[in-house]
């Protein structure tokens, strides 16, 4: 018997907010699909709610009283007509339940069946039938952990290193990585308490920690009707605390035989499953195995990913689209010869934590904010994909993003600002475009890690392909203090701030007034750069710096945040950069290229009075805990009068849904505890002191 032809919806409810909430208002409005958005007190005034054709108040801030209440969303659902939800990630996306109770209503959920959802969302589970559909599975303990004791018997028994993870988790949290057997009994309750707190379950497995870990996933893509797609895979390795930093699509690691062969195990598990809908198969990959055989399963994310828009750009295919096709009883349209790759994408999170302070959480209010390209528009395309994005040269710029300057962004959620994609032929020409864009961005109110990005960017190591899960932490083991930057970009930084010195007392003379006309401004400074000293005389549309000709321009004006500059040493090569440029007192702070230079500016006449380059000394902190976040004290390990030594915790903070914990750095006695358990603290308070 013919099955009916599948009928799109007319109107659509997105249970989600932000930039993931932009994202799908936009693939419906090409669509033409009416769009219903959701919103808490702490979103009212936010762009998806603007964007959207109707908008729902669904309760307080919090996400427990607000986007994670299923009987909110079904009445949203009812009050505006929607005939079907999209869950966007995170909240209730991955929540069978929420599923159940949709059908219930006749309400489709744009999103795979609830046995997959089940099946997949327990880790537990999922190994087990991973194993079950020949998927390579990591070796490990599958079964309820009843304590601390049973959970240090199962790490010795599958040998150190092991990764304890609570079994409802994601997006990093409910995680530990365990050397050692004091390393399991100091983190086990740790994670039990983080799922708990944030997924409502506080099971926990454990298996064995893989050696130069890769973190590769395969995009599946299936319908209702038994088709189901691979869509190449996405390089996720550089994480931080097991929070995706860095995407890209393809992987720099995967050959042809490797990517078939992790393919066609994926749409197995897919297809034990009756899988449809957009999905992500996350695997480990061992980058010590020159082979690339040794792959093992992780976990099925079955949902649309954060980092979906690399796939899109690399094979052309709008992931949202087919996921409202699919739920509307659609056939795929295309097959798996189909699928190819274009050119190379990367995705950078830029997230509202301070590099600069340990990536501790920085929220607070976007007193400026301004992406490098212009706001969502459902009339800008890029390969034909509804998507915010403009032409750079031979590639291509996307932003997706969901706040707005004066907007804040909340403790009550991701800490989140932006995801930048970009998109070029090659590998290098992409990540060049994501140091360009990253220049561009413009952001004060809160810390922000688009620094932390250029650099990552910039690393030898990145360009060369060779990353490991452990990237971060390997490359940066003492903090972020800024990227690394060459001489001679040092000596074009030099001359740029010597030449905006000049062009601000040469403007503050013409004011001024004077009878015998302005007074002569000196062309010959010295440019204190950090710890550096650079002698530089400006000339017309060049400088010398300690000998060296710079020509440049920097087309900076008093008043000016953002400026744009060229440069070029000699004969070589000219660069081009944006920059931030502030005016503190009599110093000049430069932002660029992936690192903040302070920059004293002086005529070379006065500079040459070592009296003037003085600086204070900074206090000594040395002996207080600093909270360095704003959050909660959930725990004080130490009392008024007892010994620490170095390394042992004195008291864990939690902000965001994950613990932090504060350990002595040196030797002494505790001599003061300012702080209780259970307060809030803000950023710089002083938990304790030390004699």
């Amino acid at each position: 018997m013919p099955q009916p032809e599948a009928r799109l919806f007319s109107k659509i409810l997105i249970a989600n907010r932000g930039e993931i909430a932009c994202r799908v208002i936009t693939t419906a409005r090409k669509m033409g699909i009416k769009t219903v958005a959701v919103y808490s007190d702490a979103d009212a005034r936010a762009p998806f709610v603007k964007m959207a054709d109707e908008a729902v108040h669904i309760g307080p801030s919090p996400a427990a009283e607000s986007y994670l209440i299923p009987e909110k969303i079904i009445a949203a659902c009812k009050q505006t007509g929607a005939e079907a939800v999209h869950p966007g990630y995170g909240f209730l996306s991955e929540r069978a339940s929420f599923v159940e109770a949709l059908e219930a209503e006749g309400i489709a959920f744009i999103g795979p069946p609830v046995n997959a959802i089940a099946a997949m969302g327990d880790k537990i589970e999922s190994k087990k039938l991973a194993k079950e559909a020949g998927v390579n599975v990591v070796p490990g303990f599958v079964g309820e952990i009843e304590d601390t004791e049973h959970a240090v018997r199962i790490a010795n028994q599958i040998g150190y290193p092991v990764m304890m993870k609570a079994s409802a988790g994601g997006g990093g949290k409910g995680m530990r990585l365990a050397y050692s057997e004091a390393d399991v009994r100091e983190g086990f309750e740790s994670v039990k308490r983080e799922g708990l707190n944030s997924f409502g379950d506080d099971r926990v497995f454990i298996e064995k920690f893989i050696l130069n870990p890769r973190h590769i996933e395969i995009q599946i893509l299936g319908d209702k009707h038994g088709n189901i797609l691979y869509l190449n895979e996405r390089e996720c390795s550089i994480q931080r605390r097991h929070q995706k930093v860095v995407e890209e699509a393809p992987s720099p690691f995967v050959t042809p035989k490797m990517r078939k062969a992790m393919g066609e195990q994926c749409v197995a598990l897919s297809r034990a499953v009756g899988y449809h809908s957009a999905g992500t198969v996350e695997l480990i990959v061992s980058g010590a195995d020159p082979t690339g055989e040794s792959f093992y399963f992780l976990e099925m994310n079955t949902r649309l990913q954060v980092e979906h828009p690399v796939t899109e750009a690399i094979t052309g295919i709008d992931l949202v689209e087919q996921m409202i096709r699919v739920a509307a009883g659609e056939k795929l349209s295309m097959t798996q010869d189909d699928i190819g790759i274009h050119g190379w994408s990367i995705e950078n999170r830029v997230y509202a934590e301070d590099p600069y302070r340990g990536f501790l959480p920085s929220t607070g209010r976007l007193t400026h904010y301004a992406p490098p390209i212009p706001g969502w528009s459902e009339d800008e395309t890029v390969a034909g994909l509804p998507r915010r994005g403009v032409a750079r040269g031979s590639g291509s710029v996307r932003v997706d993003d969901g706040v707005y300057e004066g907007g804040e962004v909340s403790m009550f959620y991701d800490p989140m600002i932006a995801k930048l994609i970009t998109w070029a032929p090659t590998r290098d020409e992409a990540a060049d475009l994501q140091i360009e864009a990253l220049d561009n961005f413009r952001i004060k109110g809160l810390g922000h890690n688009v620094d932390f990005l250029s650099a990552i960017m910039q690393h030898p190591r990145f360009r060369s392909g060779e990353l490991t899960t452990g990237f971060i932490a390997e490359e940066y083991p003492e903090g972020f203090e800024g990227a690394a930057t060459s001489e001679d970009f040092r000596r074009i930084l030099a001359a740029v701030c010597a030449g905006n010195e000049y062009t601000l007392q040469s403007r503050s003379r013409r004011i001024s007034g004077q009878l015998d006309g302005p007074l002569p401004v000196a062309s010959e400074w010295l440019v204190k750069l950090g710890d550096e000293r650079f002698e530089v005389v400006l000339g017309d549309g060049h400088a010398m710096v300690d000998g060296v000709r710079v020509e440049g321009h920097c087309d900076w004006q008093p008043g000016m945040v953002h400026a744009e500059a060229t440069g070029k040493i000699g004969d070589g090569e000219e660069v081009r950069f944006g920059l931030i440029v502030e005016r503190n007192g009599n110093q000049w702070k430069v932002t660029t290229r992936g690192a903040a230079h302070s920059a004293l500016v002086l005529p070379l006449r006065l500079a040459r009075h070592e009296s003037l380059m003085l600086e204070k000394e900074p206090p000594d902190l040395s002996r207080m805990l600093i909270c360095p976040m704003p959050g909660m004290l959930v725990k004080l390990h130490v009392a008024a009068g007892e010994t620490v030594q170095p390394g042992q915790p004195l008291a864990t903070v939690e902000a965001m849904k994950m613990e932090n914990i504060l350990r002595a750095e040196k030797e002494g006695v505790i001599a003061k505890i300012n702080a209780a358990e259970g307060e809030s603290l803000a950023v710089d308070a002083v938990i304790l002191e030390l004699e």
